[in-house]
């Protein structure tokens, strides 16, 4: 029970602190969804870097892992949105924008989970 507890509450606070990103930062630019993007590249630098001081060991309890990057990355980062705001650059035919932004967000994604995961090793 304690376990999911800390995942319920690791999520809470993701979720919050994605929307306190989002919110403010997504209208800035016509057609593109700067705060989901930006959520979704430190989200995956993070989990990179919890999983990475995780496998450390003597860094992260196992507790910690699962409050950090299943529940707050899991909260965090929002790839239903990133899915759904996709089908918006495809509903008004705007292939440019669509392609852009889903390559730009797996590939910076992938590259920050790798930095992550190279900060943890050499901490």
């Amino acid at each position: 029970m304690k376990q999911a507890l800390l995942v319920f509450f690791g999520g809470g606070f993701g979720s919050v602190l994605r929307y306190l990103i989002s919110k403010p930062l997504n209208p800035l630019f016509h057609n593109f969804f700067l705060g989901t993007f930006l959520v979704n590249m430190l989200g995956c630098l993070l989990i990179g870097l919890f999983l990475g001081l995780s496998a450390k060991g003597n860094i992260l309890t196992y507790n910690n892992t699962l409050f950090l990057a299943t529940g707050f990355c899991g909260g965090f980062t929002t790839f239903s949105a990133f899915a759904f705001e996709k089908h918006s650059f495809l509903k008004n035919g705007d292939l440019l924008n669509l392609a852009i932004y889903m390559f730009s967000s797996i590939g910076v994604g992938v590259l920050a989970v790798v930095l992550g995961l190279w900060i943890a090793k050499n901490i």
